[in-house]
């Protein structure tokens, strides 16, 4: 069964990443998080991208800036992955000033209504080396629903 799902998600991102592999474009800076569903959740594009080293991962939670409901929880888990499907790293949850200290693994986290910033130090979890050149995916799941975006490590 997992065989199956590494080998749809080969497939998915060869589909929608394979006109743009050879085309080598300048960052283009931040890019403002696409809106999934009204009231539930956006992923921006990381930046920058490509990354020599560490990047950030903007998404809203919720429906900002009205929320509608701000006492609402989301469970939000942000999980990155090579192109085995094999998990490499779980980005820290930035504090609301953007500070790295006291920051949370993202994973299982009960988050409200509002814009949040990940971070990723660029290593590989198992072992803390630099992760290798190449395409990765960063799968965001809110309350069990997901969407999956591409980014590149270019060192």
């Amino acid at each position: 069964m997992q065989a199956r799902w590494k080998a749809w998600l080969l497939a998915t991102f060869v589909a929608v990443a394979w006109p743009s592999l050879g085309s080598a474009q300048a960052p283009s800076g931040p890019q403002p998080p696409v809106k999934l569903k009204p009231d539930g959740f956006e992923l921006g594009q990381n930046t920058p991208n490509p990354t020599a080293g560490e990047a950030r991962f903007p998404f809203l939670v919720g429906d900002p800036p009205t929320c509608r409901d701000p006492r609402r929880s989301y469970r939000v888990t942000l999980r990155l992955y090579n192109l085995l499907a094999q998990e490499v790293a779980v980005p820290l949850l930035l504090g609301p000033n953007g500070e790295q200290e006291g920051a949370r693994r993202l994973e299982n986290l009960t988050l409200t209504c509002r814009q949040y910033v990940a971070w990723w130090d660029g290593k590989v979890s198992a072992s803390q080396r630099d992760a290798p050149d190449g395409i990765y995916l960063y799968r965001l799941e809110v309350n069990g629903r997901a969407v999956v975006k591409k980014m590149v490590v270019r060192r």
